[in-house]
């Protein structure tokens, strides 16, 4: 039988106090709710009342509803008055002396039977326990802010928790409406060790100019479809604050990548801790702010940079595959000419007829018009000869992810087309430099990383290596704009900028599965949930497929060296039983197959 919480207490009644008390209290629970005096319990009542009448204006709660739910709830300072209580939730600030003072406090007070936990977001929950005379009885219960709003909560066993405690306190949370998932006690829990690690990283590469803040953020957001940047989101959460929970999980997990990247530091004691600041990684129009507002770091808008850009008015397409088609219909779509290169008359027949069905398809739904559609077709013509790419301005190569092969359509390349064109690869893994080293032209050579569907998706990383003309990068960036993409400029390194931040996070989610931490559904749900990610990375890692993940992960090893990116052996023994993900119709899920 699952135990009956009739009564549960709060102590610390902040932002997240308040909210956790409202949780219960709209779960029909009696909430007894304790400060450490008689200001701070009637700010934490005012907070409380105005959220639920937030929620009467909006019409998400009757108004006597939130007289019954109100009437739930009692603001005390006496601790001896959580006596009774079958719960309690400690929600005092993020410091672990004062939480271990309160559990110890309430180890005399409470009930035998009572059980207790914590809201940390990164404390040991081993340690808090400790501190009390019943250790078995404490879990971590971790709500996201707004507590009312966010559906998940993180429940956090120790080694010596009770395993009926662990249920109880699980159902109580689905019972509350939330989202619970169960892990083990490590500092940052899930959703937390997984996001900062991500986000420590994407700092990392701000500070070492790798790719400027608007790039970096439009890369996730675009490529990944994430709600916010990694950047964005610091400010958000507060530099300050991400830097105590990176510090915590440094601390305790002594992993290199969990290490504050230098310029937190410097920037929290220059006070510029984000959005509550007014000024972080962005400026905003006041402090507390939503509201970025142009800076010396600002961007120039595409073709505005200064200095010549290059004239293009044909385009030429190395290649007939899926990608290439894509990218050839995005230029002829956007009044450029278009000359597609295959090895066959009929492959590039078949791009054609690839691009008219996507065409046929836009048509169908309204999105083009049949004039348009016959004007775009008209503009494409394939052919067999690298001859035919002679007189275009910008050729784009899209042949097999093959260093050998790319190479050679390079040099064929600079044997035909004109001086002064610009050659562009789409490789999403390969160095750029090497294929402009096939060239006599190397400061022509760029990197144009489209992302699959090239009808679809806006994001295409463009990649500078050390002898790329800068005329070149302002130009390719101006033309991403003007065919409907968003450009994003980064330097010439495995991954770019979206593979060399979201396979780490991938990997760092395996070696989590394969440590027995938390199941794979538990740490899917605490990404969509608790980060608003649009998939959970699991179900993600069987979409791309395995064997990709696998080959993207050991090129970004092999180009880095960090320890935490050389692929979970977990992964390895998936790819080489065949389990590829839903191609295969097994990966870390099994699918069935249609």
């Amino acid at each position: 039988m699952a135990r009956e919480f009739a009564r549960v207490g709060v102590v610390g009644l902040g932002t997240m106090g308040a909210g956790i008390v409202e949780v219960f209290a709209r779960g029909g629970i009696e909430v007894v709710a304790v400060e450490v005096d008689e200001a701070s319990a009637t700010h934490g009542r005012e907070t409380l009342e105005a959220s639920t009448q937030r929620a009467v204006d909006r019409s998400k709660m009757a108004a006597d509803d939130r007289e019954a739910l109100l009437g739930r709830v009692r603001v005390t300072t006496n601790l001896d008055d959580l006596a009774d209580v079958d719960l309690v939730v400690e929600a005092v600030p993020e410091r672990l002396e004062l939480k271990a003072e309160v559990f110890a406090a309430l180890s005399k007070v409470c009930g035998p039977d009572t059980i207790f936990a914590s809201n940390t977001s990164s404390l040991s929950i081993t340690e808090l326990s400790v501190r009390t005379e019943r250790p078995h009885q404490v879990v971590g219960m971790h709500f996201f802010n707004p507590a009312p709003v966010q559906a998940l909560v993180e429940v956090v066993r120790t080694v010596v928790t009770d395993p009926e405690v662990l249920a109880d306190v699980t159902d109580l949370a689905v019972r509350l409406g939330k989202s619970p998932v169960v892990c083990g006690d490590r500092a940052g829990f899930i959703a937390n060790n997984l996001l900062f690690t991500y986000l420590n990283q994407a700092v990392g590469m701000f500070e070492s100019h790798y790719a400027g803040r608007e790039d970096l953020d439009a890369a996730m957001r675009y490529g990944c479809g994430y709600p916010m940047g990694p950047l964005a989101l610091m400010d958000l959460i507060g530099l300050d604050t991400a830097y105590e929970i990176l510090d915590t999980m440094y601390r305790q997990s002594r992993n290199q990548r969990h290490a504050p990247a230098p310029i937190l530091k410097q920037m929290i004691t220059a006070g510029l801790l984000g959005r509550k600041s007014g000024r972080g990684f962005y400026t905003y129009a006041a402090p507390g702010s939503p509201e970025v507002v142009a800076d010396s770091l600002t961007p120039p808008p595409p073709g505005q940079e200064g200095g010549d850009q290059r004239t293009v008015q044909r385009v030429g397409v190395v290649g007939t595959g899926t990608m290439a088609t894509g990218i050839a219909e995005v230029f002829a779509k956007s009044g450029y000419d278009v000359v597609v290169r295959a090895r066959t008359e009929a492959k590039g027949e078949g791009v054609v007829a690839g691009i008219r069905k996507s065409l046929e398809k836009a048509v169908v739904k309204g999105k083009l018009s049949e004039s348009a559609r016959d004007e775009t077709l008209a503009r494409v013509r394939p052919t067999t000869t690298f001859d035919d790419l002679a007189d275009c301005d910008l050729v784009v190569e899209a042949v097999a992810e093959d260093l050998e092969v790319k190479q050679a359509v390079f040099g064929a390349l600079d044997d035909v087309v004109k001086a002064g064109a610009i050659l562009a690869t789409t490789t999403s893994s390969l160095p750029v430099v090497e294929c402009a080293a096939a060239t006599q032209r190397p400061d022509d050579v760029i990197g144009m990383h489209f992302f699959n569907p090239a009808s679809v998706m806006k994001l295409v990383e463009i990649v500078s290596p050390i002898t790329t003309a800068p005329d070149v990068t302002s130009t390719v960036r101006a033309v991403t704009a003007k065919i409907g993409k968003h450009p994003v400029l980064c330097g010439d390194r495995a991954g770019f900028i979206v593979n060399a931040l979201l396979f780490p996070y991938l990997n760092d989610a395996t070696a989590m599965l394969e440590a027995n931490y938390a199941t794979a559904d538990d740490i899917d749900s605490a990404m969509k949930n608790g980060c608003g990610l649009p998939m959970g990375p699991f179900a993600l890692l069987d979409v791309v497929g395995l064997d990709v993940s696998l080959a993207i992960e050991r090129s970004l090893y092999m180009e880095f060296r960090v320890p935490g990116f050389a692929p979970a052996p977990l992964l390895e023994h998936l790819v080489t039983a065949g389990r590829l993900g839903r191609k295969t119709g097994q990966g870390f899920r099994d699918y069935q197959k249609k």
